[in-house]
């Protein structure tokens, strides 16, 4: 996996012409930003109207797959690539391209000639993670076009900026700020959202002037400006189709069989991550099923007498795959130790305290050499795996409720003026998600699939892993899993207090070791016990930073952090969460040591 970013000069003249005269010291601040999503090596493409770099994670084609990468078009332009993307079905769009001069081993080329074939509706035929920039000079001697395509599930970033100076991109929105390209200046209405949601929605991000490339989405950029839109979704239309247990297990067993098996095509050491829970579960059997050689897991649990971990748990689903098995402890300590560098690392932000676990076992990860991983990440939301579905569906006389209908906040009394639209975007993806005859958790899920999933689940998973070099792999978010999981009748994927039935029908054949039919724990990081024993001293803190101070009624802040109770120990980890994150990516002040000197140098 690696990083790219990019710049499109507008032809405007003035500000615009001295803003591309420094385009070489642009770029370099590119690569810095990017260093980290890819330490092994880097490139750079430079003509009258564009510039692009590249920092590269090597994993598939390690002698031949630097890039940018370059074809001749028909009309014999030179077409240029740079890409963040794993390419799954690489091999077998070689083969169905046997015209194509290929001049790499490599699995993003493949997007390149797909490109010369089928123009911009070339990520069509992708299937795999991908973040692409590609640069088509034309052939009339104008400024040619610029082509940016993300994923479906948007599991790989790509962010833009677009103003008189011309169009920048980059795989993360701190990279565009470094480059001088835009001014870290907070959006009010993301900040609501982050404070009761605990992440974003939709195009426009936390930094004013920073937007998304959506899931899906092919952007065609001419002279600075965005001239045409394409979508792809990710999940198809249609009501689920009857079948039979029988039926719907077979079909899950194909399509999860060759996911995962596409989805560990590297050149380089893999491994996964596993909780003991039904999905990554579901992923090591697969993976057992697959390699000769035993399945490299990894697994974190929290030292603290209140709170659940699963490392005996998922020592012993290991040891009946024959896997084998490295835990690493989260601990109080690393809780305010690692913090400030966690929020360093989500410059789109998330508060999602699942951060903090991820973050760690990354690092396990690179410490022993693995670059890739598989994760569980989408089996809820393929599956129907969570409870908020079930109460969804409920009606209200039994305890039925709307997904997220409560913020944060509400009734707290911290904040000094009420939020009031921050449940607009949700709601816009909640409407969309009822289109196309789909059931009500059809549409549930699809909700989910919208924004839950890209700027909480996906985003925490790509900057935590990409902060230490290594790389992702998803194979529950893949198109064939998700044409099979959407046709599945609603009594196969949720039956009474238990969603994922078919998953955990297909485990409890192939690995009743993970024990399928036990209730959800849930991820639970002890986080507010961690506030609340040193928020006599901690809240004054955040209370004081610029960031809370704006929107907090500060005494009630710092008293918010000495309080119990699991609400409340919530609200104070997202302000903390917060006050970290604001002071890094919109006050530009680097983490002096643990959470308490990082407040303390920002008072």
């Amino acid at each position: 996996m690696c990083g790219i970013a990019g710049f499109m000069r507008a032809n405007a003249g003035g500000t615009a012409d001295a803003t591309w005269a420094g385009r070489e010291r642009m770029l370099e601040r590119f690569a810095e930003a990017l260093a980290h999503r890819g330490p092994d090596g880097s490139g750079r493409y430079l003509d009258d109207h564009l510039a692009m770099v590249q920092t590269r994670l090597a994993v598939i084609d390690l002698e031949t797959g630097d890039q940018p990468m370059y074809a001749t078009s028909d009309s014999g332009a030179r077409l240029v690539l740079v890409a963040n993307a794993e390419i799954y079905n690489y091999i077998e769009l070689r083969a169905a391209m046997p015209e194509a001069d290929f001049q790499t081993r490599s699995d993003c080329e493949t997007a390149l000639h797909l490109y010369k074939r089928h123009g911009p509706d070339f990520a069509n035929h992708l299937r795999g993670m991908y973040a692409i920039a590609i640069r088509d000079p034309g052939s009339n001697g104008g400024s040619g076009s610029l082509v940016l395509a993300r994923d479906p599930f948007g599991i790989k970033p790509l962010y833009y900026a677009q103003s008189d100076l011309g169009f920048a991109f980059a795989s993360e929105a701190q990279a565009l700020i470094a480059a001088g390209l835009v001014a870290p200046e907070l959006r009010p209405r993301s900040r609501e959202e982050l404070l009761q949601l605990q992440f974003t929605t939709g195009r426009e991000t936390a930094i004013h002037g920073i937007r998304r490339v959506l899931p899906g989405e092919t952007l065609v950029v001419e002279d600075g400006r965005i001239v045409r839109e394409m979508r792809r979704s990710a999940i198809p239309a249609g009501p689920p189709e009857e079948m039979s247990e029988a039926e719907a297990l077979e079909d899950l067993r194909r399509a999860l069989i060759d996911s995962v098996n596409v989805h560990q095509r590297s050149d380089v050491a893999y491994g996964m991550f596993l909780s003991g829970g039904i999905d990554s579960s579901v992923v090591l059997a697969h993976m057992r099923e697959l390699n000769e050689a035993p399945v490299r897991a990894f697994t974190v649990g929290f030292d603290d007498a209140g709170a659940t971990d699963e490392r005996d748990h998922a020592r012993a689903v290991a040891a009946a795959a024959g896997a084998t098995f490295e835990a690493v402890g989260f601990a109080e300590d690393d809780f305010w130790q690692l913090l400030p560098a966690i929020a360093s690392a989500l410059d789109d932000p998330v508060a999602d305290y699942a951060v903090l676990p991820t973050f760690k076992l990354a690092r396990l990860a690179r410490e022993r050499g693995i670059k890739v991983v598989l994760t569980g990440e989408g089996g809820d939301e393929m599956f129907a795996g969570y409870g908020r579905y079930r109460r969804a569906l409920r009606h209200r006389l039994f305890g039925g409720r709307a997904m997220r209908s409560e913020g944060a906040f509400d009734g707290l009394d911290v904040l000094t003026d009420r939020p009031v639209a921050w449940r607009d975007g949700l709601a816009a993806a909640e409407e969309a998600s009822r289109a196309h005859a789909r059931t009500r958790l059809q549409a549930l899920q699809a909700a989910d699939c919208q924004d839950w999933l890209p700027n909480d689940l996906l985003t925490k998973l790509d900057r935590c892993l990409m902060a230490f070099g290594v790389e992702g792999r998803t194979p529950f978010l893949d198109p064939e899993v998700a044409r099979m999981a959407f046709r599945l009748p609603d009594r196969l994927k949720v039956r009474g207090r238990m969603g994922k039935w078919i998953l955990r029908r297909w485990l409890a054949g192939a690995l009743p070791e993970a024990n399928p039919y036990s209730a959800k724990r849930g991820f639970t990081v002890p986080v507010g016990a961690w506030i609340a024993r040193r928020g006599a001293r901690l809240g004054p803190l955040v209370a004081a930073q610029p960031g809370v101070a704006e929107i907090g009624r500060r005494e009630n802040v710092a008293r918010l952090f000495a309080q119990k109770g699991a609400r409340r120990g919530h609200a104070a980890w997202r302000l903390l969460f917060f006050a970290l994150w604001h002071d890094r990516h919109i006050l530009g002040r680097r983490p002096r040591g643990d959470v308490f000197e990082t407040l303390e140098a920002a008072a």
